[in-house]
């Protein structure tokens, strides 16, 4: 496990917790590492999660996202129309960038609010494009969970009933293992059980607090 960032905090008063960025591709593990240092005690922000409430939420998001996409982006009630986004933006990466335009500074601005409601040493954010969006320059470490592409595969075909080409189509959009590798500050490897996966997290965990960040 390699650091390579020490970076100044802020001398004010509540002292800024320190965020930690945790990423990884599909069927790496992410979210399970994510859960458990939640379990061991520490706030962690799921950007994926929070895009989806605020698309549903945000009536500026929402105004802006039926501009773009136009009225089928929502249902008859309202929600956000998943399925239809995703069938129109997979193969146009020009819509893709515009639609993340949208929803990435929304993002961003709602995560800012919820670290400064937190009163804690770190903070985690969990976010699969870290480091295609250079979120990682706004973290104190990172964190990649990574895991042979074989079992990554099996794991998303098991848990949502995906093709196997469905599952590498969707890894072939996503930067490489070998370049979030040389980004990465601490880097978990989840080709075992969980109870592997957990001690590995909780030394990650260990090393941090043991930083002179």
């Amino acid at each position: 496990m390699e650091t390579q960032n020490s970076k100044p905090t802020t001398n004010n008063q509540q002292p800024t917790p320190k965020i930690i960025g945790i990423t990884g591709g599909i069927g790496s593990g992410k979210s399970t590492v994510s859960k458990y240092i939640e379990e061991l005690g520490f706030p962690v922000y799921n950007s994926d999660y929070w895009a989806k409430e605020l698309v549903n939420f945000d009536e500026s998001l929402k105004f802006k996202i039926i501009n773009l996409l136009g009225e089928n982006s929502y249902d008859e009630n309202g929600t956000y129309n998943r399925a239809y986004v995703a069938s129109i933006i997979f193969e146009n990466e020009d819509l893709l960038h515009e639609l993340n335009k949208i929803i990435h500074p929304a993002v961003r601005e709602h995560f800012e609010n919820w670290v400064k409601a937190q009163h804690s040493e770190f903070v985690f954010k969990e976010t699969a494009l870290l480091f295609e969006l250079k979120l990682n320059e706004q973290c104190y470490q990172s964190i990649l969970v990574t895991a042979d592409d074989n079992i990554r595969i099996k794991r998303v075909m098991d848990r949502d009933k995906k093709t196997y080409r469905e599952i590498e189509a969707i890894m072939q959009k996503q930067m490489s293992e070998k370049d979030k590798i040389k980004k990465a500050d601490f880097i978990i490897e989840n080709n075992s059980d969980l109870e592997t996966l957990k001690s590995y997290a909780k030394q990650v965990i260990s090393e941090l607090q043991n930083m002179n960040l």
